[in-house]
């Protein structure tokens, strides 16, 4: 069986353990539409595709897929996650799977101002997010809302466009910076159909961090929750992590699960005040802080390989407490120019 990995980037490891979980069995393909992406050295096969919003992203990977007898696709950026989903029935029709959710789905756990109102509406504490500057400020006045407050854009990843807000005149300049950043960069796909709307301010709540790895087969089905202490952040992306036995986070979970029914893996940032437990983002895919779910004895790409075959999967999700891991880093040559002394 092949298996592409699309947005690849840096994401070298999972190569690795897509390599390692196939045993020889089949290759893996990644795909970035920067040929320059360190995750091309690690892979069996690479291509370089057009960007995620041409016209001619979907057809050009259908072809690709056929012509290399690539089954399944999983997608490693929020962006590729949604317009994949929207045309999995393309792929399916040419026989391939694609590891991805409902559109609909994806859609709420990429817009940060729904994944506010969906949770909200399931009873699971969110901070408190609006999406108007205008009322943000009636809020503060009526003392509804407070400072210290976070600007961030309403579809976004890691920490682009992310600000921190103290008063009033802060709150002002990092709107309309927040905005800017996102009308210049490729933020600007998901935020087109609602520009104006694109930037939410977030209550910012003290607390310690924990990411969780809410792991479902490939029907959607609850598995496991896999619950990690941040014991370090970089770029918006878990650095280092513990993975701990925490019932009520697994509860939380359990719950998320059953909302967004995704296959795979979703990824939840939680925080915690010391009292509650409040979800700030959903990632309908593997996230940064995957390696640490991994380094525990777990081995997701192992049992979605499994699940692709039909077989059973009972060991490949159980996880060791306790165990603490840190990234590092890795410098790749990735060309030499002819010339070059």
């Amino acid at each position: 069986m092949n298996i592409l990995l699309t947005s690849a980037g840096r994401r070298s490891y999972l190569v690795k353990f897509f390599k390692q979980a196939l045993n020889g069995k089949g290759k893996v393909f990644v795909s970035n539409s920067d040929s320059q992406s360190p995750a091309f050295q690690i892979a069996d096969e690479s291509v370089t595709t057009p960007l995620i919003y041409d016209q001619n992203y979907i057809p050009f990977l259908i072809e690709f897929c056929k012509a290399n007898d690539i089954k399944a696709i999983l997608p490693l950026f929020d962006v590729d996650v949604f317009v994949l989903a929207k045309n999995k029935d393309c792929f399916l029709k040419a026989g391939i799977q694609v590891v991805v959710g409902d559109w609909q789905n994806i859609a709420f756990c990429n817009d940060k101002l729904a994944t506010f109102n969906k949770l909200n509406d399931n009873n699971i504490l969110v901070p408190k997010t609006i999406n108007q500057l205008a009322q943000a400020k009636d809020l503060i006045t009526k003392g509804a809302l407070k400072f210290p407050l976070i600007v961030k854009p309403r579809w976004g990843m890691g920490s682009i466009g992310m600000y921190e807000a103290v008063n009033e005149s802060e709150l002002e300049v990092f709107y309309s910076k927040c905005l800017r950043d996102i009308k210049n960069g490729y933020l600007i796909y998901e935020s087109n159909d609602d520009i104006e709307n694109s930037v939410i301010i977030q209550e910012k709540i003290k607390a310690v961090e924990f990411g969780l790895d809410v792991i479902n087969d490939l029907n959607g089905m609850y598995q496991t929750t896999i619950v990690k202490k941040k014991n370090a952040m970089r770029s918006g992306e878990t650095d280092s992590a513990t993975v701990i036995n925490a019932p009520e986070l697994k509860k939380l979970g359990e719950k998320l699960s059953t909302i967004v029914q995704h296959p795979g893996n979703l990824d939840v940032d939680v925080l915690f005040n010391g009292k509650d437990y409040y979800v700030l983002e959903l990632n309908a895919r593997f996230g940064g802080g995957y390696p640490f779910t991994h380094l525990s004895g777990v081995n997701l790409p192992l049992a979605i390989v499994k699940w692709l075959q039909g077989d059973s999967v009972i060991d490949e999700l159980r996880e060791n407490h306790g165990v603490s891991g840190y990234k590092d880093l890795v410098v790749r040559t990735l060309s030499i120019e002819e010339g070059s002394i």
